[in-house]
Order: structure tokens, then C-alpha cells, then sequence
């Protein structure tokens, strides 16, 4: 029998104080290579569909933690052209494998699953490496930073939330986290008055020019980067890396390659491997240093928060079991 967990059994399942100590686990098995992160495909589709163009592209993210009771597969659509549609430009599966016996276990929406680790990926972040009372200052107004702002609360003592993003969504963005979070949010109406003051920044765009002035940061920030994960992305600018004293990196080797590092030469034996942070072999040295953490995400964290929802729906009794 496989069971099948919807995004609403997802969500019934999906707590991120329990999954905070996932990630952070999966971080410190990634860091001592207990873990199989194969490369990932991409391939363009559909061409021939409605013309020679690809309309996206197509992921296949495997991976695996020694001892877990399962192996993960997401797969990955991106597809530009569907927010004329009205539907998700990313949609995400997760396949869970016996990895006994290679009996099929799972299959799980992954969208919730791919957004709630990914926020995991800020407040476990922040938790270690930010000046506290911890104040946020957010760039972007998507799904991704409400689940970085209710991450960093759930991790730390959040203080208050500004968010920025050049179209109205900004608002919309405070008003749901406002009535969310225990902190005060408001919309502001420049990056500069999101960043300053921050203790904590985090930018989460899809943006391919920098999207604020390292200048205005203050000395002793956290910058967690999250939004770009290709070459042509990019939301820090030049002064922001380089007036880091370190520069951490969730996969070290592929963050490298990314426009925010890319661009300023930035290269991976330049990295600190943000599992360091959580093994206490490197973090905050004093108040006043900026430190950066690039982040392009991980199938090992997809594995581990798979696995733990599975666990729960197990326990909870949620979910449809079918035969295949």
C-alpha cells in the first residue's frame, strides 16, 4: 500500500517547531557526509506542444540520510508561463521509498514541504548567527517570506518585521504575517527602511540585479539570501559580500556557482558549510561582523522533512492508502 498525504494532509501534519530539529539534524548528516545527494537532472519540456519552445523545466532531486527508513525523489516543474493561469509557477512531488526493501511508501504534495524546510533553512540561521532582540527586515512579499518570517519567530525572539517589495503584495504580506506572528509587521516603502536597524535580512526574490545596498546594512546584520539559485540570479550586491566576514553556504559547491557569489568571485573554498554552525565549529566571532548565509536548498532537507510528515500522518492516521 502507498499512501497519499494531500497539501491539506501536509499541513495538518507539518508543525515548525517539530521541524525545525529535523533540518538542523539533516544539516549536521549532510556536513559529515551521511547522506546521498546524487546531482540533479533538469531537462527542458514540452516542446512540440505548443510550438518548438520548451514551456519549463523539469527536476528530479534524489537523496537520502544513512538510517532513515526511506529514500526521497521530489520532482519539480517549473513553468513561467503559469501565473497567467493562475496556478503555481513551482509544483513539487515527494516519492518515498522503502529503502529496505525499494517498496514504494508515499507519494506527498511537496510544495508546503519544499517552503517549510526552505524556511527552516532562515530560522535555524538565525537562531545561531543572529545579534538578538532579533529584528527582521524582508525583502520580497511571496509565499517564501512568510514562511522565512514564521521560521526565525519560531526560532528566535522575534522583536518586529519589516517587509519591502516594490509592488502592493508588501502589504498584503505584512497584514497576513501581522496577524500571524506575536511580533508588530508593517510594509514599508524602500529596501533601505526594511534593512535598516535589521538584525536579521533575508531577501526572497526571484530577482537577477541586487536588491539592496550593502552600504545600508548595518554592521553586526545577518543576511540570509535565499531567492537566487541559478547564475543569472542574483540579490546581493558587491558591498553586501564583501563587507562580510564570512560567507556561509548551505550546499557550498553549488552556491558558489549562483549570481550573488558568482559576480563578486566568491569561490566554494571561500564557503563555510552552514553545517559548521551547527557542529559549533564556526559561527558569530562578535557583535559587529556581518555575516552572510547563501542558500540554494538541499534534497537532503526534503528527504528529512518528508520523512518526519510521513511519521506523523503514520501516527495521525492521515492520508489515503492505495494500491498500486
Amino acid at each position: 500500500m502507498v499512501r497519499i498525504l494531500s497539501d491539506a494532509d501536509v499541513a495538518a501534519c507539518l508543525d515548525v517547531d517539530e521541524l525545525l530539529p529535523v533540518v538542523r539534524s539533516a544539516f549536521v548528516s549532510q556536513g559529515r557526509g551521511e547522506v546521498e545527494r546524487p546531482d540533479r537532472p533538469h531537462f527542458p519540456v514540452g516542446a512540440g506542444i505548443a510550438g518548438d519552445e520548451p514551456l519549463g523545466t523539469g527536476l528530479a532531486m534524489p537523496a537520502y540520510v544513512h538510517g532513515a527508513d526511506h529514500y526521497a525523489t521530489k520532482l519539480v516543474g517549473v513553468h513561467e508561463g503559469n501565473a497567467t493561469r493562475g496556478l503555481p509557477t513551482v509544483n513539487a512531488q515527494v516519492v518515498l521509498t522503502d529503502a529496505e526493501t525499494g517498496q514504494p511508501a508515499a507519494f506527498l504534495a511537496g510544495n508546503r514541504i519544499t517552503n517549510a524546510r526552505t524556511g527552516c533553512i532562515g530560522g535555524l540561521a538565525a537562531a545561531e548567527l543572529a545579534n538578538t532582540p532579533v529584528t527582521l527586515g524582508v525583502i520580497g512579499a511571496g509565499t517564501q517570506a512568510r514562511w522565512q518570517a514564521r521560521c526565525i519567530a519560531a526560532a528566535t525572539d522575534l522583536a518586529a518585521v519589516r517587509v519591502y517589495s516594490p509592488s502592493d503584495s508588501k502589504r498584503a504580506c505584512a497584514e497576513d504575517l501581522d496577524d500571524e506572528l506575536r511580533a508588530p509587521v508593517e510594509a514599508v516603502e524602500t529596501p533601505r527602511e526594511a534593512v535598516a536597524g535589521a538584525t536579521v535580512v533575508v531577501t526572497a526574490t526571484t530577482s537577477t540585479t541586487p536588491v539592496l545596498d550593502g552600504e545600508d546594512v548595518d554592521d553586526g546584520t545577518l543576511v540570509v539570501a535565499i531567492g537566487a539559485y541559478t547564475p543569472e540570479m542574483r540579490e546581493l550586491d558587491a558591498t553586501t559580500v564583501e563587507r562580510a566576514a564570512r560567507v556561509f553556504a548551505d550546499v557550498p559547491e553549488e552556491a558558489a556557482d549562483v549570481g550573488d557569489l558568482r559576480e563578486v568571485g566568491v569561490a566554494e573554498a571561500d564557503l563555510v558549510p552552514l553545517s559548521a554552525v551547527f557542529e559549533e565549529h564556526a559561527g558569530r566571532e562578535s557583535n559587529d561582523e556581518i555575516l552572510v548565509v547563501e542558500s540554494v536548498g538541499s534534497a537532503v532537507l526534503d528527504a528529512a522533512a518528508s520523512e518526519h510528515v510521513f511519521e506523523r500522518a503514520q501516527t495521525t492516521g492521515r492520508g489515503t492508502d492505495v494500491s498500486l
